[in-house]
């Protein structure tokens, strides 16, 4: 298993840069009151066929072609149902895939939430045309990390920039603090 939720999502999300997505959406909703943490991530890539999304987490599926074995869907499944949580995907061919998946808070093989604020620097690395619209809720507030509205203040300055890729890690762990802070 991975070693907290952030690491899950990542997988996630790779999945979704690998289906050409042009726009991925993630929100993680993070309930005290429901003692639940939701996760999803919702992309605009090449989408899959009933078959493959029945298919989808079994270790043997994968799309891509440098391997042959594809585990990130199949943990995250597992890790739903060792958590007391749900796990639901959803694809139309053409037009994109959503990965739900959730967890009990207070469940004592639950991991942590991990570093989210590193895994949306990574996407940005590993393709900066995408467009991320990443959401945190919790029971009393949310964030919104938006990279168009970032690629816009930057008026044509790369996001790969390091300065830039620090400080979006930076901003998105700060925010996340303040929601937990305030929720608490």
């Amino acid at each position: 298993m991975m070693e907290d939720l952030a690491m899950h999502i990542l997988e996630i999300l790779m999945n979704s840069i690998h289906a050409c997505a042009k726009n991925i959406k993630f929100i993680v909703q993070d309930s005290d009151l429901d003692d639940k943490i939701v996760m999803q991530v919702e992309d605009d890539g090449k989408g899959m066929t009933e078959e493959q999304v029945q298919r989808v987490s079994s270790p043997f599926m994968t799309g891509r072609s440098t391997r042959k074995v594809g585990l990130g869907v199949a943990f995250l499944k597992g890790l739903t149902e060792q958590c007391n949580g749900e796990f639901l995907v959803t694809s139309k061919v053409g037009e994109g895939t959503t990965v739900t998946a959730s967890v009990q808070k207070s469940f004592i093989d639950t991991p942590p939430m991990g570093n989210l604020g590193e895994i949306m620097m990574e996407c940005i690395q590993a393709d900066e045309s995408i467009d991320y619209l990443f959401e945190y809720k919790t029971d009393k507030n949310s964030f919104l990390f938006d990279t168009k509205e970032i690629k816009k203040e930057l008026d044509g300055v790369s996001l790969l920039e390091p300065s830039i890729l620090l400080w979006i890690k930076d901003y998105i762990n700060e925010q996340i603090s303040l929601l937990k802070e305030d929720a608490g």
